[in-house]
């Protein structure tokens, strides 16, 4: 089988969230399933400098100006690079400039990705064509629309959601220049509330729906979690499919991990307290034995670090040190930053991002915080699972799906792995936090919960097989189709 992939970020090339890591794996592990994927990407500086290959398409005139289509591999990867450097060769960020604010020609940039993929998907390389095209997120979500409108109507498609929140609106004014024809702006095509929908446009168009968690597919079915487009994805609801993430098994293992001061597993826990030790140096609080909680996120209002901004001081009065790793909202980072002269040596914070610092603070620290208000997977619980760094975590999307609750009846039948609160709200964080404190304190019940945190599945295989079954459920289905 031959999958054409596109995304706007892949891991190990160029990354800003999950996404990156979710496209970067997937394929790797559907290859397991003998599934073929070639990805497409943009040509950002990064990407050209990692993924050199050969020209195998070009156009004189791609969004304003010339590109060539660049065949390469890279990190074990098969990708299709749209090397286009006025749309992609730039200072800043992947999304956004210097100043923190979108890339005004965002809108082009994209679609040029969505139209590439969907001329791939028409037999644009000779000798190579897909039986189904995966895309990811808004800014790919384009091209099923490009398919259906021209460019490869019969071809099968999936969308899949990694945040329902981010989906590529535009004014009205933009439609006159993606080449699409006239009957696409209209309610079954791209027309969302009076301008352009990009993700709108793929959930329509494409033949399958997928989110990342099960709960979240459902989540996004209500008026709360559905961002304006519930009506639409009910509409849809036979189409849809919720595929919890999985991570990458080998560059997060902590028995070879490069990045933590003590490498150990499930029978060495004891090594932890080397990681802990280099953690607590790395943010100056007091080197005891009291319960480091740690924090991997971006500083924004969906992950709920308002709300762990308000609960500092009593996580603290509670008995638990804070060690804060991420970037975001200014305000909120004003807060959290506030925090350490009030509690020296208890609560540490670090502004940015380091993917080194964040292996060791799932290394070191006993228990992760992830408070979202909504999260349609989350990785970060994900990889405290696999480094036996509980998860604290809102129960909500692919957090509800991937962490068993450490209540009494779970305790007592052995299958606990973290701790749940039902929402993102400071006294449900405060008297969870509590709740595990007090687990904490009994070492063995913690290490037993360790344990069996590090044995749950949270590889790719078991996802990639459902991605897999649905790939070939929907070829049968077509080649049924009269």
């Amino acid at each position: 089988m031959r999958v054409l992939a596109a995304t706007s970020e892949i891991y190990p090339l160029v990354k800003t969230g999950g996404l990156a890591d979710v496209a970067g794996a997937l394929p790797l592990a559907l290859a397991r399933s003998g599934i073929e994927t070639r990805t497409v990407v943009p040509g950002y500086r990064a990407v050209m400098a990692a993924a050199r290959g050969r020209k195998v398409a070009a156009w004189e005139h791609l969004f304003g100006g010339p590109a060539r289509l660049v065949a390469a591999e890279a990190a074990g990867l098969q990708l299709y690079v749209v090397d286009a450097p006025h749309l992609f060769d730039r200072q800043g960020g992947l999304y956004v400039d210097a100043s923190g604010q979108d890339w005004p020609d965002n809108w082009q940039r994209f679609a040029a990705l969505s139209r590439v993929t969907a001329e791939i998907a028409g037999g644009l390389i000779k000798g190579w064509r897909p039986d189904l095209v995966h895309v990811h997120d808004w800014q790919a979500a384009l091209a099923p629309a490009y398919m259906r409108h021209g460019a490869a109507p019969a071809m099968l498609s999936i969308v899949t959601v990694h945040n329902l929140a981010f989906q590529g609106r535009f004014p009205a004014a933009i439609f006159a220049g993606l080449g699409l024809p006239d009957a696409a702006f209209s309610l079954d095509g791209v027309e969302y509330y009076g301008g352009v929908g990009f993700l709108k446009a793929g959930l329509q168009a494409a033949s399958a729906i997928t989110t990342v968690s099960p709960t979240y597919a459902q989540e996004i079915r209500t008026p709360e979690f559905g961002m304006g487009l519930d009506g639409l994805i009910n509409a849809r609801a036979a189409d849809l499919h919720g595929i919890v993430n999985g991570i990458d098994t080998e560059e997060w293992n902590p028995k070879t991990d490069r990045h933590l001061a003590a490498n150990y597993g499930p029978g060495r826990l004891g090594a932890r307290n080397r990681n802990a030790a280099a953690l607590a140096g790395e943010f100056d609080l007091d080197a005891d034995h009291s319960p480091l909680l740690a924090v991997i996120s971006r500083l924004t209002w969906q992950k709920g670090m308002d709300v762990l901004a308000e609960s500092i001081d009593a996580i603290v009065a509670a008995g638990a040190r804070l060690a804060l790793l991420g970037s975001g909202d200014a305000a909120i980072e004003g807060e959290l930053l506030a925090a350490v002269p009030r509690h020296r040596g208890r609560v540490g914070v670090r502004i940015g991002y380091d993917e080194a610092l964040s292996h060791l603070l799932q290394g070191g620290a006993d228990a992760i915080l992830v408070p979202s208000r909504f999260e349609p997977c989350g990785l970060t619980q994900l990889y405290g699972l696999r480094y036996g760094c509980i998860p604290i975590v809102a129960r909500t999307g692919g957090l509800a799906d991937t962490v068993v609750d450490a209540n009494h009846a779970a305790l007592d039948a052995g299958c606990a792995t973290g701790f749940q609160f039902a929402a993102a709200e400071r006294g449900q964080l405060v008297a969870t936090v509590a709740r595990a404190i007090a687990v904490h304190r009994d070492a063995g019940a913690w290490a037993r919960m360790q344990r069996r945190a590090m044995k749950a599945d949270v590889s790719w295989d078991k996802s990639a097989a459902q991605y897999a079954e649905l790939y070939r459920r929907l070829i049968g289905e077509n080649d049924k189709t009269p």
